[in-house]
């Protein structure tokens, strides 16, 4: 990458080279420079995508793993999956009165010509074993653009109704793998539910820890949780706000070592907590690479 220091100077970095600037600017908050040129390293796309869909736990071996809850307040409009039929969606949906909660887990699997007549039998070993309700696991054959695009359908579909520029308050957290059992049960099965509001996509999948300026959980692996909510109404805006603050008021309560994604916060010594051990890095940088503090003083990291 090519980075411009908040000292004006142009500097290039890798993992290797100017390691130090390359990982800090790397989830940094726009503290330490502005990356004007990116260089990545890319892989030859497969021909096809072939997805799997099942309600179950997450599983590895695959080129893609994405896991969502479903709830009785969330509309079809607001599930991202653009792959099903209706016959399938309106079979999934008749589930969730009697079930509260839906958890569905997105699995992907990459293809070419090449591997295209072994891709089933290699599906059925990975399924093999795990535990999802009979007759709910869905499969959709597509191609790669196809796969890559699949979101966009649903801003096309809000921005056509005129509800695509009205308030997101989103939340985005990392839970330690050992407290997501914890978290569900007290965020989705009791604050979500007993809120009873329509709310966007929850998303909800794990990943492991990754070098970079990005304050997550002291696990190997944590989970990434995604509340995108969307609102039309002021009110209902507040009452996500509020639920929001909920969510993370518990989590502070009973210490889960949850960690924000993209936060905000009023104070510094809020901004400490949310770094924790890894302040003084993250101060140490600072005077190095941005000395004057003149990037991203909206934050009140420093200021």
């Amino acid at each position: 990458m090519d980075v411009i220091t908040g000292k004006g100077e142009l500097v290039t970095c890798s993992k290797d080279v100017n390691s130090e600037l390359f990982f800090g600017v790397l989830g940094g908050l726009g503290q330490f420079g502005i990356i004007i040129r990116a260089k990545i390293v890319l892989d030859k796309a497969s021909t096809r995508v072939n997805q799997e869909y099942l309600i179950s736990i997450h599983h590895n071996g695959l080129d893609y793993v994405e896991g969502s809850l479903m709830m009785e307040q969330s509309s079809l409009n607001n599930w991202r999956s653009s792959f099903f039929s209706p016959s399938n969606q309106a079979k999934i949906v008749s589930l969730v009165p009697q079930n509260k909660i839906m958890y569905c887990l997105e699995m992907v699997k990459y293809y070419d010509d090449h591997t295209a007549n072994t891709i089933d039998e290699e599906l059925k070993k990975l399924v093999q074993g795990l535990n999802y309700l009979g007759g709910f696991m869905f499969k959709k054959d597509v191609t790669f653009v196809e796969f890559l695009n699949r979101v966009r359908k649903g801003p096309i579909e809000l921005e056509l109704k005129g509800m695509w520029d009205v308030p997101h308050p989103w939340l985005n957290l990392f839970v330690p793998k050992s407290n997501i059992m914890q978290f569900n049960a007290a965020v989705f099965e009791d604050i979500i539910l007993r809120q009873n509001k329509p709310t966007g996509p929850i998303l909800v999948y794990p990943t492991s820890r990754k070098r970079m300026s990005a304050i997550i959980p002291h696990e190997e692996i944590f989970y990434i949780v995604g509340f995108l909510h969307s609102s039309s109404e002021i009110n209902e805006c507040k009452i996500l706000d509020d639920q929001n603050k909920e969510i993370l008021n518990y989590c502070d309560k009973v210490d889960l070592n949850i960690k924000q994604y993209l936060p905000h916060y009023k104070t510094k010594e809020d901004w400490i907590k949310h770094f924790g051990k890894k302040w003084h890095i993250f101060q140490q940088r600072k005077t190095q690479f941005d000395p004057k503090k003149i990037l991203s003083p909206g934050q009140n990291i420093f200021n």
